[in-house]
């Protein structure tokens, strides 16, 4: 279950993923230099048309793909706010395939495969997370938060 796992948020505190008990939550992989980024604004968007009513997102950078998130958590934050005002959280880089991947990671990919089976195909690929913490969706990145309004209002009601 989602709630099993402990992360590190963008300031290397423990986020204890037992903190979306009871909300719906969207888990994005982020990637500040992807041309994907602008789906940040979208994100916001969704985080603060939603988050008074039980909804969260969670986003995880990531520089697997090309190379396309910055060095460090410090640049990561300032980036996300000054480009788009991100308010929702961010968590540290991780890896979201191969060996490393971070064990969060693992577990969605083993609950929702995607196109390319349980790998992870690029930046902003996005897993829905329902109140009792199943994975019960997977978007693909090029799935745009604006049209993710339908699903979040489903498990909303």
């Amino acid at each position: 279950m989602i709630y099993d796992y402990t992360v590190k948020d963008i300031e290397g505190n423990d986020f204890s993923m037992e903190q979306l008990k009871g909300k719906v939550a969207l888990i994005v992989n982020t990637a500040s230099k992807c041309g994907l980024a602008p789906q940040f604004e979208g994100l916001e968007a969704l985080y603060q048309e939603y988050k008074d009513q039980g909804f969260t997102i969670v986003g995880f950078p990531c520089g697997q793909f090309l190379k396309q998130e910055y060095d460090s958590e410090e640049e990561i934050a300032s980036f996300c706010q000054r480009n788009y005002g991100v308010s929702f959280p961010m968590m540290e880089k991780v890896k979201v395939n191969g060996p490393n991947t971070h064990p969060l990671y693992q577990y969605l990919k083993q609950e929702q495969s995607g196109p390319i089976g349980k790998a992870i195909e690029w930046n902003f690929t996005k897993f829905l997370i329902d109140q009792e913490g199943n994975v019960v969706k997977r978007f693909n990145p090029k799935q745009k938060p604006e049209e993710l309004h339908t699903d979040i209002q489903q498990l909303l009601s």
